[in-house]
C-alpha cells in the first residue's frame, strides 16, 4: 500500500512509500479506502515540529472515502459507505462531552499515541490518530461520518477539518453580529473559511489580512470587502473603524505575534478569536491594565468551538444552498507522488486548498 512518510520530526520531505500496512483493525474500528485529502497547515507544523506528534508517521486528517470493512461492534457503518474523517471524533461519556463541549474531548488525542500503520522496519503513527496520505486507515469507528451521495469526496474532505474549524470560529465561538466590522488575519483555507462564516453572519465589513497577494485576492472573491497586506491594517482599522478596532479580528496564523496585532486591532469590548494552531513555546501576552481596562474578549477556537457532526451538517447546507463556496477553495490537485510539490506550494502561499486525490 502507498503512503506518504515523514520519518524524522524536522524533515521537510515526506518520501511516498509501497511497503506501509495499516493496521489496528477489529472490534470498534473502520477500514477505509481514502479517496481524496486535503493538505492542511497542521500537517506541516506536524512535520516541523510545532504540533507535537510522534514519529514516523504519515500526515493527513482532512480525508474522505469509503468503508472497506468494519469492525465487531460497529453499528451505523456499513461497506461501501461514503465518510468524512473525524480527527477528532466524541466519546460521548467524559467531562467535555456531557457539557456539550465535544470538540473538547480528548479522546481522539489518545489514539494519536497508538501506530495504525506499520513497514518492514517498524510501526508508524498516524497524524492525529488518522494518517490520511495514504491509501487505506483503520481509524476508531467515531472518525468514520457518512456523507451523503452528492458531497464530492473533496468537498467532504475540507469539510473534516479546515472548512469546520473557519466556519465555527464565526458561527459557533465568536457568534459574528450581523452589520459588525470584521477583520481575518492569515486568508488559507481555514482564514478563508472564517471569512466565509463572518459573510454568512451578515457581517458588514470584513477585511482581509494576508502577505500572499494571491490569496488576498481569493479572499475578495469568497466575501472580503477588502484585503490588504499586514502593513495596511492600521490604514484599514483607522478608515473602517475611526481608529477604533473591530468587534472581531480573528487570528488564523497560530503566531504569538500576529495574536498580538489582532488584539491591538480589536476594539474595547470586542472580540478576538485565536484559531491559528502554535507551538507550545510561543508565549501570547497582554499585561493586567490592559486586560482589565479594555475588556476585550479573547476566545480560542478548537475544531470551530462547537459540535463536528452538527458543524458538518450546517456547512454541507450551506455549501448546498449556495451560501458558501468550497469547490473554489480547491486551487491544485495533485496525485500523491507530488505530494511535496503541494506542501511547498502551501508554504510559499501559492495554494489556497490542495486536493490529494488517491
Amino acid at each position: 500500500m502507498r503512503a506518504a512518510v515523514l520519518h524524522e520530526i524536522g524533515q521537510d520531505k515526506l518520501e511516498v512509500l509501497d511497503d506501509v500496512e495499516a493496521v489496528g483493525f477489529g472490534p470498534g474500528k473502520v477500514k477505509l479506502r481514502v479517496r481524496a485529502t486535503g493538505l492542511c497547515h497542521s500537517d506541516v507544523s506536524a512535520m516541523s515540529g510545532v504540533l507535537p506528534q510522534p514519529a514516523p508517521f504519515i500526515p493527513g486528517h482532512e480525508g474522505a472515502g469509503e468503508v472497506i470493512d468494519i469492525g465487531d461492534g460497529v453499528t451505523g457503518l456499513s461497506a461501501g459507505d461514503r465518510v468524512l474523517v473525524c480527527w477528532l471524533p466524541a466519546c460521548g461519556t467524559c467531562p467535555a462531552c456531557r457539557r456539550g463541549q465535544t470538540q473538547l474531548c480528548l479522546a481522539g488525542f489518545m489514539n494519536a499515541g497508538t501506530p495504525n500503520f506499520k513497514r518492514p522496519g517498524g510501526d508508524v503513527f498516524g497524524f492525529a490518530g488518522t494518517g490520511t496520505f495514504t491509501e487505506e486507515v483503520v481509524v476508531d469507528a467515531g472518525c468514520a461520518v457518512p456523507i451523503p451521495d452528492d458531497v464530492p469526496f473533496e468537498i467532504a474532505a475540507l469539510i473534516g477539518c479546515g472548512v469546520t474549524t473557519g466556519l465555527g470560529a464565526a458561527i459557533n465561538t465568536a457568534q459574528v453580529e450581523a452589520g459588525s466590522s470584521v477583520a481575518v488575519i492569515g486568508c488559507g483555507g481555514v482564514g478563508i473559511s472564517a471569512i466565509q462564516g463572518a459573510r454568512v453572519q451578515g457581517a458588514a465589513q470584513v477585511v482581509a489580512v494576508d502577505p500572499v497577494e494571491s490569496r488576498r485576492e481569493a479572499a475578495l472573491r469568497f466575501g472580503a470587502t477588502e484585503a490588504v497586506a499586514p502593513d495596511g491594517l492600521a490604514d484599514a482599522k483607522q478608515r473602517i473603524t475611526a481608529g477604533e478596532g473591530f468587534d472581531y479580528v480573528f487570528e488564523v496564523v497560530g503566531k504569538s505575534v500576529t495574536a498580538r496585532t489582532a488584539y491591538e486591532s480589536t476594539r474595547r469590548g470586542g472580540t478576538l478569536c485565536v484559531v491559528g494552531a502554535g507551538a507550545m513555546d510561543d508565549n501570547f501576552q497582554v499585561n493586567m491594565f490592559e486586560l482589565f481596562f479594555d475588556e476585550k474578549r479573547i476566545l480560542p477556537s478548537m475544531y470551530g468551538g462547537g459540535d463536528v457532526l452538527r458543524s458538518y451538517e450546517r456547512a454541507i447546507g450551506l455549501w448546498r444552498a449556495g451560501r458558501i463556496d468550497l469547490e473554489s477553495m480547491i486551487t491544485h490537485r495533485v496525485q500523491l507522488a507530488e505530494i511535496n510539490d503541494a506542501i511547498d506550494q502551501m508554504r510559499t502561499g501559492e495554494a489556497l486548498r490542495t486536493c490529494i486525490e488517491l
